[in-house]
């Protein structure tokens, strides 16, 4: 039956990886029902005819609360907020902890969905469930772009280095002293180098002309190589394990051209980041822990405080105290992706700040760590950074 008053329509969905569950109740506790769904095109085109259906009853506006968000639940998500209603993320930790002190009989994913539709009446009356609800702002596309470019580089940075760790740790057995001719083994000069013989024994026979044939092989590192080919030594095993290595060669200069081209994207998307382009402003803060952190942030309208921005980029801990004991924690809910861009940037910065690198000593006489002096002083400039992302200005001295 039609309503006579407005009410808001609630809507909690159960993600799965290849079904969704659904409830639909009202403002007031009414439920309405609930429906199951395909994640694929017609299970979507169904949730929407189904929410339209059941919005007549409301007059109200939609509000979606989703387990899983940017997640499983993708493009979903992003359908729902285009649709202009209201989206809501359940957080994970906080209802782990809510279900614990309130069990349920059994679990089934309609109980689940319709436990999300319990939340929502619950959180205007129990504190416990007041931040399980947590809502989700339109996030910028360009930022969204460069979470995904910067995670993604990432992962190819910590391949590479991988293959770098390895490639050194066998070339030191295979052919002792080879490593030492070069200051950094990623260096592409020394790369291009290894590539260019069929054996390890042979990079030994090259001569001076052929060596300066060799791309990124000047006079300069020619000099170094025919010094070392002087008292070169292999082991048994050199014949063996060079394919081996070969690959790996390939690999890693295949990954180092990857990366450049990602950069490049980087560097275009976060021209058009209102966020990269404050934080580019503070001095030693560079272009790929910039593009992270606006990338992780998103807007900054998804913190209410400060204190909230500094526990997600991992720069506050939580208190762990009792009694005399005074003592900390890390806090589950921290971007390990902001953290560890934020780290990088904030040692950066205070190498070329006097003020910061003052404030970083002081803390290292007081017997804190690298690590914990860097978080201390990156509480303070999470302060700095909250108010310019609030205000959109510039950093200043």
């Amino acid at each position: 039956m039609k309503q006579n008053n407005t009410q808001e329509l609630h809507v909690s969905i159960d993600v799965g990886c290849y079904q969704h569950d659904i409830s639909v109740g009202l403002a007031d506790g009414t439920f309405l029902g609930r429906f199951e769904i395909n994640h694929d095109k017609v299970g979507f085109a169904e949730f929407f005819k189904q929410v339209e259906q059941y919005k007549t009853q409301s007059n109200g506006t939609v509000s979606v609360a989703m387990e899983g968000y940017n997640g499983h639940a993708r493009p979903l998500d992003r359908m729902i907020q285009s649709k202009s209603y209201r989206l809501l993320n359940i957080n994970n930790l906080k209802l782990a902890r809510f279900k614990e002190i309130f069990p349920g009989a059994a679990k089934t994913d309609p109980i689940d969905s319709r436990k999300g539709l319990e939340l929502f009446q619950l959180q205007q009356v129990l504190p416990l469930a007041k931040n399980v609800l947590q809502e989700v702002y339109a996030i910028p596309r360009v930022n969204q772009e460069l979470k995904r470019l910067t995670r993604r580089r990432r992962r190819l940075v910590n391949e590479r280095v991988s293959y770098i760790n390895t490639l050194q740790t066998d070339l030191r057995a295979l052919s002792p002293g080879l490593v030492e001719i070069s200051k950094d083994v990623k260096n592409i000069w020394f790369l291009n180098f290894l590539d260019s013989a069929k054996d390890l024994e042979a990079l030994a026979r090259k001569s001076k002309k052929t060596l300066l044939k060799i791309n990124q092989v000047g006079l300069k590192y020619v000099e170094v190589i025919l010094k070392w080919q002087k008292n070169a030594t292999f082991s048994d095993d050199a014949s063996f394990m060079f394919p081996m290595l070969k690959q790996d060669i390939t690999r890693i200069i295949e990954l180092r051209s990857m990366i450049h081209e990602l950069d490049k994207h980087i560097i275009e998307k976060l021209e058009c980041s209102q966020i990269g382009q404050r934080l580019l402003t503070i001095k030693g803060f560079g272009v790929t822990s910039c593009a992270e952190l606006a990338g992780e942030i998103a807007c900054i309208e998804r913190f209410k405080k400060e204190s909230s921005l500094a526990l997600y980029i991992g720069m506050a801990a939580l208190d762990n105290s009792s009694g005399k004991h005074k003592g900390s924690k890390k806090s589950k809910q921290v971007n390990r992706h902001a953290k560890a861009a934020m780290m990088v940037a904030v040692d950066h910065q205070r190498r070329g700040n006097e003020q910061s690198q003052r404030y970083y000593d002081k803390k290292r006489l007081e017997g804190k760590k690298h690590n914990q002096a860097i978080r201390s002083l990156g509480r303070h400039l999470t302060r700095v950074i909250f108010k310019m992302l609030k205000d959109d200005r510039d950093y200043y001295v």
